[in-house]
């Protein structure tokens, strides 16, 4: 579990030049980039931080919306579609679910179109056992993930489980239903019933409870 930062795979990219000079110049450039790390903070879009071999700098705190992974990129969309949710909070896990692994996948944007991809990972937060929780990180019906898609638009895109499809030719059908689930509002623990207590005995020697 990081706090605040944690290291990205080093994927290689581009950054639009204009982020480097904050929007003074080099509009319609490119500079080559790789991924080292990533920002969390809570309220605020994810910041990446990234190595810009041509120069042996670091440049940080950047949006996904600075970033494109072709040159001849055609996307154009903002970053409150690419980024539908700020941060939640700043204890979060990078990691890449191998049962995704490459698959392709679809995201619904804010403007209620599909733009399609390829999975990369998944960032999700938690709550910190040392401070007090005082977001939505542990809120079953606030709580959200967001998976990381390179786009074929050229951008990148970081979406929520309820916004994206995904592909898979061996295991999803070529025609699929629906998904008209409702988000889940239930927080599921078995510690603090009055049912039964654990004895000292190694293997439990279980009592039932008359109260």
């Amino acid at each position: 579990m990081s706090y605040i930062v944690a290291s990205l795979p080093p994927i290689k990219c581009f950054v639009k030049r204009e982020f480097l000079y904050n929007n003074h110049k080099g509009h319609g450039e490119l500079e080559p980039a790789i991924w080292v790390s990533l920002k969390a903070l809570r309220g605020q879009v994810f910041r990446i931080e990234s190595l810009l071999p041509a120069y042996g700098a670091l440049y940080d705190k950047l949006p996904i919306s600075a970033y494109v992974w072709q040159e001849d990129y055609s996307g154009t969309l903002s970053i409150d579609t690419l980024q539908l949710w700020d941060c939640m909070g700043y204890r979060f896990t990078i990691i890449e679910k191998i049962g995704l692994r490459n698959l392709g996948v679809k995201f619904l944007g804010k403007d209620k179109q599909w733009y399609f991809g390829r999975y990369l990972f998944t960032v999700d937060f938690c709550a910190d056992e040392l401070t007090l929780d005082t977001g939505f990180t542990e809120q079953a019906e606030e709580h959200k993930s967001f998976n990381w898609i390179m786009l074929d638009n050229g951008q990148f895109a970081c979406q929520p489980n309820n916004r994206c499809l995904w592909y898979d030719q061996s295991l999803i059908p070529a025609e699929t239903k629906f998904p008209d689930f409702q988000a889940a509002q239930t927080i599921w623990t078995v510690d603090g019933t009055r049912k039964w207590s654990a004895g000292d005995d190694w293997f439990y020697d279980i009592a039932e409870k008359n109260t």
